[in-house]
């Protein structure tokens, strides 16, 4: 069970922006394009510098290691990387279910990376990202390059697991039926200020 707490973080275009985000809550963040949403993952990550300070379980990010840090806060960027041949190579242990669940079976292992569509590969990435169990989730549009089907698998993975670890996250959406249906809050980003958008 754990809870994710952003107090007065600056960076680039943001503004002083504090949030709390409790156990197995979800909190989505909409705005327009360059607004800040991905600076503002990107910051939380401890992948660019920043003013404010950034606490999960308690802990403010800079008492811990930044590798170590990223293990617990689970970022899953827009565009995903792969560094080798097959997608099994990217793995160590993957739970079935999860696997049956985004629409695939084991054989996926064996394939190619670069045989695998954008949406195929967008899949992968959150699976591999929660085989590494962290605290926190950071989805920046997760589901961007999905069809419908495959983003309510997506959705539902991620609601499942939230609500199993009670794991906080972070949801960065453009799509105001999916901010609805899967957010508990809502914010915008309005010239670098978070401001409530209204809850579920």
């Amino acid at each position: 069970m754990s809870r994710l707490r952003i107090v007065k973080l600056s960076h680039h275009k943001l503004h002083s922006v504090s949030l709390t985000v409790g156990p197995g809550e979800c909190v989505c963040i909409s705005g327009p394009s360059g607004a800040g949403k991905t600076l503002l993952l990107r910051a939380i990550a401890d992948l660019d510098p920043h003013e404010g300070k950034v606490f999960l379980d308690g802990t403010e990010s800079r008492r811990v290691d930044p590798s170590e840090w990223r293990r617990r806060l689970g970022l899953l960027p827009p565009d995903s990387q792969w560094w080798r041949e097959r997608v099994g190579e990217h793995f160590d242990g993957v739970e079935p279910g999860w696997l049956k669940q985004l629409g695939f079976d084991r054989k996926v292992l064996q394939r190619r990376v670069s045989r695998m569509s954008t949406g195929e590969r967008q899949r992968l990435a959150l699976l591999r990202l929660l085989q590494g169990a962290p605290k926190a989730l950071l989805l920046d549009e997760p589901t961007a390059n999905l069809d419908p089907k495959n983003t309510r698998r997506v959705e539902r993975l991620i609601a499942a697991y939230r609500v199993k670890r009670k794991s906080p996250v972070l949801w960065v959406s453009h799509d105001p039926r999916q901010i609805k249906r899967v957010c508990d809050r809502h914010y915008t980003i309005a010239d670098g200020v978070l401001v409530e958008g209204g809850k579920k």
